[in-house]
């Protein structure tokens, strides 16, 4: 299916600079609300009590605050969590609270404010070791995938553009990663599951105007990288749309109705493709270009046969 329709290749590269400096002010943005906001790092990083409870009516969230506020746990973070009868609270790790009878803490306060009984749906308690743990894995989880691609897109294609190819996922990344920190969104393992099939996605899209690069390269022998490129992405814009907007529905649909527990991932899978998107045209390929690649760069090695009479030549 044909969205768009071109007698002639869109000059992409016009904006490359324009772009760069974009990405620069948005990636140095990013580093500053590191710097100043930090994360919002959530209980499966930071350790505490997570609690599920189950209301015989819908439950007012507002009184749920108060009567932990007045228990003692002024700091929980209460939410619906699937219905209006079931509330999720997350209690962080205090060093003067026992674990193990924040549980039962919460729900004799519960049950005591309430005319029903509120039932106990589940209880996690997650250590603060085992959150530190988590978070250097999950660190190194995105580190490894980095270098992997970068070494399979230098194999596959050429040093320079897996070098566009690394410095776009980095961006993807670091610019997720910032959306979370300036609006202080809860980040968990859902999100961080979310940033990694994000690199996925991501690369995959750069490696389809990559391939498409290569061929443009072998066909048009008289032109220049800029026209090469612009070629190429404009031929593949077709599948990036649709690909691009088939993935934003579904991710829509989940937002709105995947329930409370998977809005991070979904919320950082919605910006992280549009990121993308944009980041397999004007960082990927661009940096290619700023790197100078050229023909004859992406040309097969001749034959052992022809080196050898080249050389006797």
């Amino acid at each position: 299916m044909q969205v768009f329709s071109f007698s002639r290749p869109l000059n992409f590269m016009r904006l490359k600079w324009p772009a760069v400096v974009l990405s620069g002010l948005l990636l140095l943005g990013s580093v500053l609300s590191f710097s100043f906001n930090g994360i919002n790092w959530g209980l499966d990083f930071t350790g505490g009590t997570v609690i599920e409870a189950g209301f015989a009516q819908p439950a007012d969230l507002v009184a749920v605050r108060q009567t932990l506020d007045s228990a003692g746990y002024g700091d929980a973070v209460v939410q619906l969590f699937g219905s209006s009868r079931d509330v999720l609270i997350r209690i962080p790790l205090r060093a003067d609270v026992a674990q193990a009878v924040v549980g039962d803490s919460v729900l004799q306060a519960l049950n005591a404010q309430q005319t029903e009984p509120v039932s106990m749906r589940r209880v996690e308690f997650v250590g603060p070791s085992v959150g530190e743990e988590l978070k250097q894995d999950g660190g190194m989880a995105m580190l490894v995938a980095l270098i992997g691609i970068l070494l399979y897109v230098a194999m596959r294609f050429e040093w320079r553009l897996s070098v566009g190819a690394v410095v776009a996922l980095a961006h993807d990344v670091i610019l997720t990663l910032g959306l979370f920190s300036v609006l202080q969104l809860e980040f968990d393992l859902t999100v961080l599951a979310a940033i990694l099939a994000l690199i996925g996605y991501s690369i995959n899209d750069t490696i389809v105007v990559f391939d498409r690069i290569r061929e443009s390269f072998r066909k048009l022998r008289d032109a220049g990288a800029a026209e090469v490129i612009n070629t190429a992405i404009t031929s593949t814009l077709n599948r990036t749309v649709i690909t691009s907007l088939t993935t934003v529905l579904v991710l829509i649909v989940l937002f709105y109705l995947g329930g409370a527990l998977i809005h991070g991932f979904a919320t950082a899978l919605l910006f992280g493709i549009a990121v993308g998107t944009y980041s397999s045209i004007y960082v990927a390929s661009a940096i290619a270009e700023i790197l100078g690649i050229s023909r004859e760069d992406m040309l097969p090695p001749p034959p052992v046969e022809q080196e050898e009479q080249d050389i006797r030549a």
